[in-house]
């Protein structure tokens, strides 16, 4: 297991308008790293994630700082080995470049105590869970209430761990009833017929409840669904979301 901070230098930051170029230019790292296109992208990929963290202005988008973890002990030795310089990715359809290059990695100390059941923490990026009921065109949840939100975390997280994981999953009651709209729209990518995809997060403190093995598993892994294209990842909420 690995947890990495990629970290530009003071009033350094990356703009952006699409999620999938964060993604893209994650991958070309992977793979420079020693990581095969198949261990990190499709179907059978080992499970990893990311977080972009930053603001949102006229302009776009900007990023100072990516989180990247991962659960699976192969993929830990590549992200071992990334280099900010490879994170890079240039696509001329939607006028966007981004280069890590001269960033910082600082590895992330477990935060999970031996004997550890309970952890309190914020969404650093969205958490996607997607409607089972829709019939049609895939629906994602807009608010926590709406889902059994333990059975939905458990389920994806025990198929990748091959184990059953059980966590009992609560958000936060006063900050639900002081922010019922607490969903994010993510601009995912331009599509060739010029229309925007996107996926609807939600964003809100949360407490998980489990044994130390389960916590940590969920820490290194994020939660819900499209974690690997910067979804579901949790951070400690006594440190806030950072600079």
């Amino acid at each position: 297991m690995l947890r990495i901070q990629i970290t530009l230098p003071k009033k350094g930051e990356v703009y952006y308008h699409y999620l999938d170029i964060l993604h893209d230019a994650l991958v070309n790292a992977w793979v420079t790293a020693g990581a095969t296109s198949e261990q990190i992208t499709g179907m059978s990929a080992l499970p990893w994630h990311f977080a972009p963290l930053g603001k949102q202005n006229k302009q776009g988008k900007r990023v100072h700082t990516l989180i990247v973890s991962t659960p699976d002990a192969t993929l830990a030795q590549c992200l071992a080995k990334i280099n900010p310089d490879d994170i890079f990715y240039a696509r001329a359809s939607t006028v966007e470049k981004v280069h890590f290059a001269g960033a910082e990695i600082k590895i992330e100390v477990d935060p999970i105590l031996p004997h550890q059941n309970a952890l309190g923490v914020l969404m650093l990026s969205p958490l996607a869970i997607s409607d089972k009921t829709a019939s049609h065109k895939k629906r994602w949840h807009k608010q926590l209430g709406q889902c059994d939100l333990s059975a939905a975390i458990n389920h994806r997280l025990s198929r990748l761990a091959g184990r059953d994981i059980k966590l009992d999953i609560q958000p936060d009651t006063l900050y639900l009833r002081c922010n019922p709209d607490h969903s994010v729209l993510v601009p995912m990518k331009l599509m060739r017929n010029g229309k925007t995809a996107f996926v609807i997060g939600m964003s809100a403190p949360l407490v998980l409840m489990g044994s130390d093995d389960d916590l940590r598993f969920a820490w290194y892994t994020g939660i819900g669904e499209k974690t690997r294209n910067g979804f579901g990842c949790i951070g400690l909420a006594e440190y806030g979301l950072g600079r």
